[in-house]
């Protein structure tokens, strides 16, 4: 009342208190809030899906019907590539859903050109990208035994040899070729391999066969590749044969041929004469060490014979390996291996003390080891001591 007489409003008149016009009506006092921030997600929102996912391949391929999973799809390129790249991420699919993918190429590939573009998408996606060599291969298996079309142009096999022969016979050009070229030519070599270690041909007789023509045509390549022994192509050569080398030789010898022995002294050649890096010329002679021990393969001897160097040719393939006192690594195959055994030895009597695997043998009265204090923690004692007790206990029990 004092606060409104000092202001000139009469005690009595409080609520005649004049107030700013604000309008027709007065306003109701209104609290400063601070905005609320709406959010447009919703608990029935779709699956998320990252960048670049294509839905519509994960339906066209869980569908059962055709039109079902052709829809979407306005080319016959378009769905096989997508085909590619999904067994490219996810090769482990391709066992689930191989046949789904030839019995829609099957109401798809109708016509001549159909089949050759499918041929040409499934080559390309097996020479530029990488390790899908492998796979192409089983795809390439797969639907030459599953398509159904059989125009008068070849069917998906012979299409496919006509493909790989066109590369095939630029060989000279290629591994003379620049750095990109020699690059395409050796995806195209090892695609090559695959497809003969992968396809299947069935005999008259029903008989599982390799294609005969993949056998020579790989020997053609390997003399291409060392007639022009730069690193790339020597690198090539390497990975063709441990890809291929034992199942050529199996074959060449069933042949009563001697290709292998002829491939071999060849490559003891470049490793002389040829003007290529250090890296390389082991490479080479790591294959033929390989070669030497069959491969790889192991052949378990029979049980009344016992294994020697003389009889199994991976002998000292599990034997240990040693280190001279300058760390220069060496096995039983070593010819000084006894020599640096026994310097092994001597050094070892350096240290009387410790076993090979470090156990402690020294006796009482040794200053240095009588210093250790063998006593146990506190907290740890009477730890082990309550898990003696109660050991005990459920013993007598």
């Amino acid at each position: 009342s004092e606060h409104l007489q000092k202001m000139g409003i009469p005690s009595g008149s409080q609520d005649k208190v004049p107030v700013p016009d604000s309008g027709p009506e007065m306003a109701e006092p209104q609290l400063s809030v601070d905005p609320v921030a709406t959010s447009n997600l919703s608990v029935k929102a779709p699956e998320f899906y990252p960048p670049g996912y294509n839905e519509n391949f994960n339906q066209n391929f869980t569908d059962s019907s055709f039109e079902n999973r052709c829809d979407g799809y306005l080319t016959l390129a378009e769905y096989v590539q997508d085909f590619l790249n999904h067994l490219t991420e996810q090769p482990g699919c391709f066992d689930t859903e191989i046949e789904q993918f030839a019995e829609t190429l099957n109401g798809w590939v109708i016509a001549d050109e159909a089949l050759q573009e499918l041929v040409e998408l499934i080559y390309q996606q097996a020479t530029s990208v990488p390790n899908f060599s492998y796979m192409g291969a089983r795809l390439c298996n797969y639907l030459s035994h599953h398509l159904t079309i059989s125009p008068q142009s070849g069917n998906f096999r012979q299409l496919l040899l006509q493909r790989c022969r066109t590369e095939y016979e630029n060989r000279d050009e290629a591994t003379k070729g620049d750095e990109t070229t020699r690059k395409q030519f050796h995806a195209f070599v090892l695609f090559l391999a695959e497809l003969y270690l992968n396809l299947e041909i069935k005999g008259s007789k029903g008989q599982v066969t390799r294609a005969e023509i993949l056998q020579e045509g790989l020997r053609e390549l390997l003399n291409s590749l060392f007639s022009n022994p730069v690193d790339s192509n020597l690198i090539c050569a390497v990975k063709l044969l441990k890809l291929t080398g034992s199942v050529l030789e199996d074959a060449w010898k069933e042949k009563g041929k001697n290709d292998m022995e002829e491939i071999i002294q060849r490559i003891e050649n470049v490793v002389l004469d040829a003007n290529c890096s250090r890296d390389v010329k082991h490479m080479l002679l790591k294959l033929v060490e390989l070669r030497s021990s069959n491969w790889g393969r192991v052949h378990g001897t029979t049980p009344h014979t016992e294994a020697t160097p003389e009889n199994d040719p991976n002998y000292f393939m599990n034997e240990p390996t040693f280190y001279t006192s300058d760390g220069v690594p060496f096995t039983a195959a070593d010819p000084d291996y006894q020599e640096k055994y026994q310097e092994l030895l001597e050094r070892e009597d350096l240290f009387p003390y410790y076993e090979e695997n470090g156990a402690d043998l020294s006796g009482h009265g040794e200053l240095y080891f009588d210093e250790i204090d063998d006593e146990m923690d506190p907290e740890i004692e009477e730890a082990y001591e309550k898990f003696c007790l109660e050991s005990e206990h459920k013993r007598k029990q």
